[in-house]
């Protein structure tokens, strides 16, 4: 029994030291695709923001609008990660694909805007992270990581004040959910054996924005979401090294980054819509995390460094309420090959968009097709798990996404 003991104690620590970096991809799972107008600009739509999910964009943009709105759709992507490994295993090609492909994120939004009053509320529910991704178990690195999954939702109500004509401000509270599993391999072989971490909890944070437009053709946007702390809490489990799983409550505080977007929008006639926007996202905030549970283990290091997404769009406007958008976003890396983990396979990557819409007195409706590529890219030098492997090797990204949205005026 104490032999037993102590080697439930030895693989517990062994286990948390080597796959516990899957904790970075709770972090590395942004998703600012958040309506599909805005996404058909490329997400250039912080110094727009006239529609109700300005509460997740700009919540400042909500004082643009009248009456009541209700916004609300569905953004499904395909993702396809593909690694490379430099040293492939025997008959397998050395080539990887990312088993979990396909996901879908629904977004709600509504505004008000009292009559004669140079204020307007909103209630925003969406969900800025998630995703999830899963390796087959011969890659050479599933005690590096093998998957991954994050359920993060924000429900957001906002309060926009029109303090000029031609100024507003915005802002409120974030209540955030979280619900993470992430697994790993124990041993590179065989592949019954496994390490799960499961855990869920609470943060609150809160989002700002502003909106200036000096001049008729000009307008000047930028928003400011939070970072947050969220508490995890669940259980770690270890399965194929005893006859029956073992399982040990467990805890996490894990951090999710600020964001800053600033943006212009140049509108050369009213039949047009030209827009850039820088976004930074502050993944420094992701240095080290401690895993609380009865195995002490050292605090976990990421060292993550912050990076920008640049997003361009244009949107041309038709009389019979129709308009067409296109747009363009280069993604940076945020994740260093000295920490890298495959479960988040983070390449610098390219995005092109296209979509259309129609806007009536009451009903509105957007539709756009987004494509993302990121090309092979190498990575060598990570940190070896406990039993040696790394994730050194070429990854590169592809994905589709369609987001529809459906609108009500009243």
């Amino acid at each position: 029994m104490k032999a037993n003991r102590r080697d439930n104690a030895f693989f517990s620590a062994l286990f948390l030291a080597s796959c516990l970096p899957l904790a970075a991809t709770a972090g590395g799972f942004r998703l600012p695709d958040q309506d599909a107008f805005a996404t058909a600009r490329g997400e250039a739509f912080v110094a727009t923001a006239d529609n109700a999910s300005a509460i997740f964009y700009n919540p400042a943009g909500i004082a643009q609008l009248q009456g009541q709105d209700i916004r609300g759709g569905i953004y499904g992507i395909d993702i396809n990660d593909t690694f490379h490994s430099p040293a492939p295993p025997a008959g397998n090609g050395g080539s990887f694909d990312n088993q979990k492909n396909l996901h879908a994120v629904p977004q709600f939004f509504y505004t008000v805007s009292p009559t004669n009053l140079p204020v307007a509320f909103g209630l925003g529910i969406y969900s800025p992270y998630g995703l999830s991704s899963e390796w087959p178990q011969n890659t050479g690195f599933r005690t590096v990581g093998t998957q991954a999954s994050l359920t993060y939702l924000t429900v957001n109500p906002v309060v926009a004040f029109k303090l000029l004509p031609n100024f507003s401000i915005g802002g409120g509270i974030t209540v955030n959910y979280a619900d993470a599993d992430l697994q790993s391999g124990l041993l590179p072989f065989p592949y019954n054996n496994s390490f799960e971490l499961k855990g869920n909890g609470w943060a609150v944070g809160y989002n700002l924005g502003l909106l200036w437009k000096p001049i008729k053709q000009i307008s000047f946007g930028a928003s400011f979401h939070s970072a947050t702390k969220v508490n995890l809490n669940g259980q770690t489990t270890i399965t194929g090294i005893s006859p029956a799983p073992i399982s040990s409550s467990a805890s996490a505080e894990f951090p999710f980054p600020l964001n800053a977007v600033f943006g212009v929008s140049y509108r050369p006639t009213p039949k047009w819509n030209l827009e850039f926007d820088a976004d930074y996202t502050d993944w420094s905030t992701l240095g080290s995390v401690n895993i609380q549970q009865a195995t002490p283990i050292p605090p976990l290091v990421f060292n993550w460094q912050p990076s920008w997404y640049y997003e361009f769009g244009a949107t041309r406007y038709f009389d019979n309420g129709w308009h067409l958008s296109a747009g363009y976003i280069f993604n940076e890396r945020a994740v260093p090959d000295a920490n890298y983990n495959p479960v988040v396979a983070d390449v610098d990557r390219h995005f092109l968009s296209v979509g259309t819409g129609f806007k009536g007195q009451h009903f509105n409706f957007d539709i756009a097709y987004q494509f993302g590529y990121g090309p092979a890219q190498t990575v060598s030098g990570s940190a070896p798990s406990a039993t040696g492997q790394t994730a050194d090797g070429s990854y590169k990204f592809i994905s589709q996404a369609v987001l529809l949205t459906l609108g009500w005026h009243f």
